[in-house]
This record gives C-alpha cells, structure tokens and sequence, in this order.
C-alpha cells in the first residue's frame, strides 16, 4: 500500500470522525464522547499531515503549533462558564481568519495569470466569508464582554451604508475573477473587515447568540472553501460539516425565537429599554418582595417545584447551589425539574453545559415544549436568573420587539419566585411584565448566595 492511500485512509478516518462527533454533540448525554472523538480525529488529520511528501516550513508549522497550544489550552481550562460564549465567539472568528489568510497566501504565492477561474473565486470567497467571520466574531467578543454597549448600533444612512460596502465586495470579487488582480485582494480583505464590523453592530444583545451560531456557520463554509484551494478533502469534510450545522443551529435558534432570520439580523432588536436598576417600573407599579425563609418553607411544603435557569445562574456560578436546593427537595418527596429554554443564556446549550458542570440527571432536564405543559401544575417556578425567556409580553404585547418569541409560561404555574440582583432588564433591554404579577414574589441578591438560604431554609422547614 502506497504512502499516498494511507494518507488518504487515515483523513478518511478523520472525517467520519467529525461526523460521528457532531452526531455525539447532539445529546448532553453523549456530548463529552462526541467531543473526544473530534479531538481525536483532528490529531490524526495533523499528525498525517506531518507525513505528506515535499511538506515545506516544518519549523514553522511547529512553532505556530506550540504558540496555538500555549494560548488554547490555558484558555479553556481557565475560561469561566460565564465567558464561555465569548470564547467561542473568539475562536471561531481566530478559524475564520485563518481560512482567509490561507487564501490569500494560496493565491498571492502562486503565478495569478495561470490559476483557473474557479481556483480563483475558491479564493476569493475564503478571503471574503473568512475575514467577515474574523470582524464579526471579534465585534461579538467585545460585545459580550460588555466592553461595549449590547444594545444596536445605529447611525445616519446605515442601511445605505451598509448596502454600498456589500456592493463594493461583491465588485471587487467580479474584477478579481476578471483580471486575477493580488492588489485587490487586499482591498477585498479590508472590505470584508469593515463588513464583517457593520453587519454585527446593529445587532442586539439579546440576538448575539444566533449571531454566534450564523458566524460559526459562515467560518466553516470558509475553511471548506480554502480545503479546496489546498485540495485537502478532509478540510472541506470539516467545513461543510461546521457550515451545515451552524446553519441549521441557527434556523433552529430562530424558530425558538420565533423570527426569521432576516428579522434578527436587520431588525435592530433590543434598543428598546424601560425597566432601571429600581424596584419599581417606569409607571410607578411597584413588586412584591419576600424573605428567603418565607420562600423556603413555600418550596418545602410543595407538591411540584420547576427551577427556570436563566444568565443569572451563570453569573453567579450558582448551578451548583441550584442542584442542592433540588436534592433537598427530592428529599422531601417534591417532583423538581428544570426548564430549559433553546435560547437561555448567551449560546445555544448553555444552561445545559452548566448543570451537567453540576451533574444534574440528564432526565431532570426538560426542553421548552414539554416543560410548558407541566408547568399548569406546578406549585412554585422558581425562575433563577432567566427574564426575557419567561416575559409573558411575547405572547401577550404585539408591540413588544420579543413578541412571536416562545416562552416558558412561567405564569402558569400557582406561585412564581424571581431570584435577581435588581430589577435591571434582561439582554434584550425591556421590561417583564411577569415581575409585577400578582404571583411573583422577588428574592433580590446574589442568585448563589439567595439559593444557600433557600436550601437552610427547606432543611429547618
């Protein structure tokens, strides 16, 4: 067997690799499995690589391995739960750069004039969807790092704007196909920046999310595109595998928000704010405010209890306090799940990737459309730290930006305590009706710190 069909083998090993993978990624329960096998299979694709024939700058490859590494891996061990997003929207943007500087170099280090026309546009779309990616995703970083507001951007001519830098673009890659000109490819490279920048700033906080899967969709199409102009079969296998399911993520993410796509990405969502940081509404409607003890005993003596995680238990690091409130309740012989929303927290499956952290039973876990119904029995929602996800004005306000978004009907159920800091707005910026609900009583504080009293309290009830 020759050196070129074991290569070959072993990237074919690779690939259904990555698709075994994301089949994994699709339970929690399998999620970690799924995950290793992905890195495993990555580690054959590069250590074949190594075995390539005429393979040049070796030493260079190596130091920019070890550099990657020296950044990766303290990166991931030390990153926070709650700045997991902004991690991920990190790396798939440092991916999406590197299939645009992959292009170029492909492009700029070969003779242009003797280069095919689909060779050519193969280039072109790396370096276009690939430093797009790169822009947006680092916009995203920043936004959800809050180092700048999360609300839309807007100015004076946006949209005007923001169509010209597009035609440009797509100008400029008509005349780079026609005259394979390497001068305008930097011009390319610097109009797909300014738009990746442009096309996030509009962007609500409260849509960065579905942000995130659409720009991990567009870094994988990228890297597939540059697996072609390096004729690498395995990095278009992993490309389109990333472009496709990102795409589905975020048609999935869209229909949980019910918005289309266009919507989310154009609409502005989120400048609207009317709540403040006081404990009352703009209208002067005050809410009603009880003690941990009082609550406590409430919880204890209930039949069935529905904790709603939300940002909030990120923040506060709380998961692992949640699942002792829930044990006590079990305890007790009360029914305790928890209802999770397709859109809580900042990336899709956070509050899944949280609790399991805290090893909560897979089968304690209910997805929106089956927590819903239960949730007309339930004694208590316990909503820790969620607020857009259970704001009844999506269902009930038409002039609500969230309105058509699918909720938990967290005001089903018979008792509803909120646990949160202020009275502050949810990412999307606008108040929740829920909080003045005749039902709703407000435990105010540190979700971690609340929770530890409601678990001494259960204990003494």
């Amino acid at each position: 067997m020759s050196r070129g069909t074991v290569i070959d083998l072993c990237y074919l090993v690779a690939a259904v690799s990555f698709i075994l993978a994301l089949k994994g990624l699709s339970s929690p329960k399998r999620a970690r499995a799924g995950n290793l096998l992905a890195a495993a299979g990555m580690a054959v694709a590069i250590g074949v690589t190594f075995a390539q024939p005429h393979l040049d700058h070796v030493g260079l490859i190596v130091i920019a391995m070890v550099i990657g590494t020296a950044v990766g891996v303290p990166a991931a061990r030390l990153v926070k739960m709650t700045a997991m997003p902004q991690m991920v929207a990190a790396f798939n943007g440092v991916g999406g750069g590197a299939a645009a500087v992959v292009s170029i170099t492909e492009f700029i280090g070969s003779d242009p004039k003797q280069v095919a026309t689909y060779k050519v546009l193969e280039v072109v779309f790396g370096v276009l969807v690939g430093a797009l990616s790169f822009a947006g995703s680092a916009l995203a970083f920043v936004k959800l790092q809050e180092l700048i507001t999360t609300r839309p951007v807007v100015y004076p001519a946006q949209q005007m704007i923001n169509a010209a830098v597009g035609v440009a673009s797509l100008g400029i890659v008509l005349a780079i196909l026609i005259t394979s000109s390497t001068a305008l490819i930097w011009v390319l490279l610097a109009l797909a920046l300014i738009l990746g920048v442009i096309f996030v700033l509009p962007i609500g906080g409260a849509d960065v999310p579905v942000l995130i899967s659409l720009l991990n969709s567009f870094t994988g199409l990228a890297v597939a595109a540059s697996g072609f102009t390096l004729n690498s079969n395995v990095l278009v296998v992993a490309g389109t595998l990333v472009g496709a399911s990102g795409m589905l993520l975020t048609r999935m993410m869209s229909t949980a928000m019910g918005r289309s796509l266009p919507n989310i990405l154009f609409s502005a969502f989120g400048s609207v704010v009317t709540a403040s940081g006081a404990t009352e509404s703009a209208d002067g409607r005050s809410v009603r405010a009880g003690t941990a003890e009082d609550v406590g005993t409430l919880l204890a003596y209930s039949r069935k209890v529905v904790i709603i995680p939300g940002y909030g238990l990120a923040v506060a690091q709380a998961q692992h306090t949640a699942k002792e409130l829930a044990d006590a309740l079990l305890a007790r012989g009360v029914d305790v799940f928890y209802a999770i929303h397709p859109v809580a927290g900042r990336m899709p499956g956070h509050m899944n990737v949280l609790l399991a952290e805290a090893n909560v039973p897979y089968e304690e876990l209910k997805e929106m459309d089956d927590a819903n119904p239960e949730l007309a029995t339930a004694d208590v929602a316990l909503v820790v730290g969620a607020n857009d996800t259970v704001n009844p004005s999506a269902r009930n306000t038409p002039g609500s930006p969230i309105y058509g978004m699918p909720i938990i009907n967290a005001d089903s159920a018979e008792n509803i305590v909120f646990l949160k800091r202020s009275m502050r707005p949810g990412f999307a910026g606008i108040d929740n009706e829920l909080l003045y609900d005749p039902k709703t009583t407000m435990l105010f504080g540190d979700a971690k710190d609340t929770l530890k009293k409601l678990v001494a309290a259960v204990n003494k009830a």
